[in-house]
This record gives C-alpha cells, sequence and structure tokens, in this order.
C-alpha cells in the first residue's frame, strides 16, 4: 500500500471534542484505507493521526486487515502495520454491541453494515467525529453522532 497526498477540504463537518476539548475522530474502516493506499482523502486522515487525535475499533481494524488480506498481504505484515499504526485502536465490548444494535433501526435505510455501526458507537460512545470515506453516512441525520467525509462531495471516488 503506497501513500499519495491530495489536498481538499472536507465537504461535512462536524466536530466533537473529547473532555478535555480536544477534538477526537474515530476512523472508519474507509478512511484507514483511504490513508493507507494514499486514496482522495487520505491527508486528512493523516492530520488526524499525526495530531493523535485518531482511534479506531478494533471491529474496523478487522475490515482493514480482510482488505489487506485480500490484497496478498501475509499475517506477518498485517502484524507488522497493526503495530505500527500511530493511533489507538480500542476493543469492541459489551456496551459498544449494545450501541451498535440500538443504532441498526435508525441506520437500516442508509444500508449501514455493521462495521458501520461498530464505528458509530465507538464514535458515540467517546462524544467524537467519525470520520468516513462512506457517502452514505452524509444522510445518518443523528445530532448524537458527529460525521465527517474525507472526501468533497464534488471529488467522491
Amino acid at each position: 500500500m503506497t501513500s499519495r497526498k491530495t489536498t481538499h477540504t472536507p465537504a461535512t463537518v462536524i466536530t466533537a471534542h473529547d473532555p478535555e476539548g480536544t477534538p477526537c475522530y474515530v476512523l472508519d474502516a474507509s478512511a484507514l484505507l483511504a490513508y493507507l493506499n494514499g486514496e482522495l482523502g487520505a491527508e486528512r486522515v493523516q492530520q488526524c493521526i499525526e495530531q493523535g487525535q485518531a482511534i479506531m475499533s478494533s471491529v474496523n481494524l478487522a475490515e482493514v486487515l480482510s482488505k489487506c488480506a485480500d490484497q496478498g498481504m501475509s499475517s506477518a505484515d498485517q502484524a507488522a502495520l497493526c503495530a505500527a499504526l500511530p493511533l489507538e485502536i480500542t476493543a469492541f465490548d459489551t456496551a459498544l454491541a449494545m450501541t451498535s444494535a440500538a443504532l441498526r433501526s435508525t441506520t437500516r435505510s442508509q444500508g449501514l453494515t455493521l462495521g458501520d455501526r461498530c464505528c458509530l458507537a465507538l464514535a458515540q460512545s467517546r462524544s467524537a467525529t467519525a470520520l468516513t470515506a462512506d457517502q452514505a453516512w452524509s444522510h445518518l441525520g443523528r445530532a448524537d453522532i458527529g460525521v465527517q467525509q474525507i472526501r468533497p462531495d464534488n471529488q467522491r471516488a
């Protein structure tokens, strides 16, 4: 996986903050994959990571690693990638599972997956903003969960 830099202004910005007032961002698998592959929006993810503001659910990390395996990445290289990721990986516990399940009824019409809901559940639990490349999240319509697209509307992949 390579990295290339692109420049843009995020299309949707609803920013949440941790209790100390520092912005906190929960990465969706699509956001981390964009960063790892140097896709459009990678620089937004890179900025959050470099500022120490990025966290990710272990469920979404599993999604990323599954894509890496699909592309032929070895288990050893996946382990090295995990060790090199400069962000907090949060275990998915019972409380997050319950929050994710509660999101099912309000996100079903947008076609959000279990992985999507796991990311949103973590964002909601941390009063954080979810970072994604998934366009379906733009229509979430939940004031209690911040969502930020990493790609502008006119440059979506």
